[in-house]
């Protein structure tokens, strides 16, 4: 869908109101690469990635506040964030953090730079696995290595030290490595956090189609089947709502009213209630995708509901 996106509502913060009112008109959606072009993926990649940069670069706290090291856990380069606040004895909780990016961006130092401002915030050390991704590396290597470093975790922590989040395509890891780590017989982590997450890569919620146009995020159904490398979009490690969330630990679910991923939000809240696992929704009136920006009050009331359920569920002791 092309055209103006609505007015932003009066119920909003000024600084709401004008992030949403800065956003340019929808544009017209240029195709991606066929799926069988790696080098036009790897091209179409890297423009993304660089523009990315570019913008947090400027946002990224000084390494005195936010220690940052590059570890292989388990075979997976790992990047660990620890703020000042935070001790470094290697007993502090862990958040295991999977980036966001479609599930074919994102990597690299755009890992680490995606979550530094979480990770400043937090009374735990961060980590985030910079997993392997398309189109070299498709389905089920990103999966694979979050497994992998979440195996490491437990080798250093209690599972009631650990907690596992993600934001976007990161929380579809996030909720895909919960249901392998159930069916391997492994221990839960303390919580699960998931921040608009892409739950379902077929696409079928009502919001696909009543917000597109109005989100900053359209349809990614060609970087859905390009992660998917011919396996089935409903399978449930490839689309977490249709898992069995049974023995799930309390989840914390977030979206807006005009973000992509609000049917996949909703519905994975019921879900989790039917399976009888605590869970939190936080419903943001006309946020889209990712929030406002970062820079405003509700961007902030979203940040300390996620601060207070970590803290309640890490095991500080």
């Amino acid at each position: 869908m092309t055209g103006a996106r609505p007015p932003a509502p009066v119920g909003l913060s000024e600084p709401a109101r004008r992030a949403l009112d800065a956003l340019p008109p929808v544009p017209v959606r240029q195709p991606e690469p066929d799926l069988a072009d790696t080098q036009g993926w790897l091209r179409w990649i890297e423009t993304r990635e660089a523009g990315g940069r570019e913008m947090l670069a400027p946002l990224m706290p000084p390494e005195d506040r936010l220690a940052r090291t590059r570890a292989e856990l388990n075979g997976v380069p790992t990047y660990i964030l620890r703020p000042d606040h935070v001790t470094d004895d290697g007993a502090a909780p862990v958040v295991i953090e999977m980036h966001g990016g479609a599930l074919v961006t994102g990597g690299g130092d755009l890992a680490w730079m995606m979550t530094a401002g979480k990770a400043m915030d937090r009374a735990a050390v961060t980590w985030v696995p910079d997993y392997r991704m398309p189109p070299l590396h498709p389905y089920p290597a990103a999966l694979d290595d979050c497994l992998a470093v979440y195996r490491h975790a437990l080798t250093e922590r209690p599972p009631g030290r650990i907690l596992v989040s993600g934001l976007s395509a990161g929380g579809n890891l996030a909720a895909a490595l919960l249901l392998r780590a159930g069916e391997e017989r492994l221990p839960m982590p303390a919580a699960l956090v998931l921040l608009t997450p892409q739950l379902d890569l077929t696409e079928s919620g009502d919001s696909f189609r009543t917000n597109d146009g109005i989100d900053v995020l359209g349809p990614l159904m060609p970087m859905n089947r390009l992660y998917a490398n011919g396996h089935d979009l409903a399978d449930p490690h490839l689309s977490p709502l249709f898992g069995d969330v049974t023995g799930f630990p309390p989840t914390f679910l977030q979206t807006g009213t005009r973000d992509l991923f609000l049917s996949n939000t909703v519905r994975m809240h019921r879900k989790l209630l039917a399976a009888g696992v605590t869970t939190e929704l936080h419903v943001f009136e006309a946020m889209p995708h990712g929030g406002f920006g970062g820079n405003t009050p509700e961007d902030a009331d979203l940040a300390a509901e996620v601060r207070r359920f970590e803290d309640r569920h890490l095991d500080q002791r």
